[in-house]
């Protein structure tokens, strides 16, 4: 099988890059293909944003998957009948159930779930012909150009005291997550970001008795980075700074990690209260998990039995791509930083051939690079690389010397 293009990651990074490359690249769809191991694209994104309770997302309208900015309100207007309930303010954030069905009428539109290949790539060989993918079930995949929108990490951020606690404790992102509770139970929350609010709002909604365990005072912040971020105003400081590492510091202290936007933290603080959620403000020293039963003991020296515990904390700092990623950088030679992440041109090109978006793309994009935002201004950097008179297209582009 040989395509054009080979999109590496079925999620809302690579779906809208195909949308993209498709309706405005003027790429033939024929010629491309999205990988992705799930039954059907944007299944992880659906799954987590579904378990943890999402209603709204944190992002503003303008930060959706189709080809016009104001697209998703003009979808609202069009199909829903009006705009009436389905945005929330500040920035007409919008509801979960539009931005999904929304979603689903792009794919439609351009007929991406034809082109979604299921399968994962186990590594990548790069030669004149183009990229050579194999995937884990033994096929392989030629394409010219591959763009890796891999998402997250595959591992979960785990508290040591949770490693092999058994069946009763459950990471709310663990792949096949299984662990929510289906009657009346007593749970305990672990996390203080918005994940864990809004798990933990879900709960008492379904009637459960909720333990919210946060080891810092709630962090109060609308976006998960600055808007500024997304402009001028932070980014032209940081396209300026020519060091990495210097980079790298500025993306970190950007993050309001672990944080919660005022609207989820008015309604948390009402649960609590209220006496609905009992919030417990202390770190776990240590759980013993019984078929029964989940004894949690506190720093605080107090302790908390319940009947399941739901980790919302998170992922872990590891660069994500996993086996596929390190293989290109053992095997290829590509290039990376001190902090492990690809070192890559304007154009988010590794090399020739392959080009990153969000998390691996991040020292070029900023701290906006893994959300939504930065899926819209990955695929324009990949658009405009492409250009039929760009310097990029007359000069093959090294990325053995890319400059960020």
């Amino acid at each position: 099988m040989s395509l054009s293009w080979l999109i590496v990651g079925g999620g809302i990074h690579g779906v809208h890059v195909a949308a993209r490359l498709i309706g405005e690249g003027r790429v033939p769809s024929e010629e491309v293909q999205i990988l992705d191991p799930e039954p059907e694209l944007l299944t992880r994104w659906r799954v987590r944003s579904q378990t943890i309770g999402m209603r709204h997302l944190r992002s503003p309208s303008v930060h959706h998957l189709g080809l016009d900015p104001l697209g998703l309100h003009a979808f609202a207007e069009g199909r829903w009948g009006g705009v009436r309930g389905l945005f929330a303010p500040p920035y007409d954030r919008p509801a979960l159930s539009l931005f999904d069905a929304h979603c689903d009428a792009v794919m439609e539109s351009l007929d991406l779930p034809s082109l979604h290949l299921r399968g994962k790539a186990a590594s990548c060989e790069l030669r004149e012909d183009g990229v050579h993918v194999h995937l884990m079930d033994g096929q392989r995949v030629t394409a010219t150009r591959i763009v890796l929108a891999v998402g997250p990490p595959e591992q979960q951020q785990l508290p040591p005291w949770a490693r092999g606690a058994g069946d009763r404790v459950h990471h709310v992102f663990q792949p096949g997550f299984t662990g929510w509770p289906l009657e009346a139970q007593s749970v305990a929350v672990v996390g203080g970001g918005i994940s864990a609010a809004q798990v933990a709002l879900r709960l008492v909604d379904e009637g459960h008795e909720v333990h919210l365990i946060a080891r810092h005072e709630f962090r109060e912040h609308q976006f998960d980075s600055d808007p500024g971020w997304l402009g001028p105003k932070y980014m032209r400081g940081f396209a300026r700074e020519q060091s990495l590492d210097r980079r790298r510091q500025m993306i970190t202290g950007a993050r309001n990690k672990g944080s919660v936007p005022p609207d989820i933290l008015r309604e948390l603080m009402s649960s609590i209260r209220g006496g609905r959620i009992k919030l417990l403000r202390a770190k776990v020293s240590c759980l013993n998990s019984t078929a029964h039963v989940v004894d949690i003991e506190l720093c605080t020296g107090d302790r908390l039995s319940v009947d399941t515990v739901l980790l919302a904390t998170g992922f872990g700092p590891e660069r994500p791509g996993g086996e596929l990623v390190e293989g290109l950088i053992r095997d290829e030679g590509l290039p990376c930083s001190e902090c492990g992440f690809p070192v890559v041109d304007e154009g988010l090109r590794w090399h020739p051939r392959v080009y990153v978006t969000g998390a691996l793309a991040e020292l070029v994009l900023g701290p906006t690079g893994r959300n939504i935002a930065g899926a819209r201004r990955s695929a324009e950097r990949i658009l405009r690389s492409l250009a039929p008179h760009s310097q990029a297209e007359a000069v093959a582009y090294g990325a053995h010397e890319a400059a960020p």
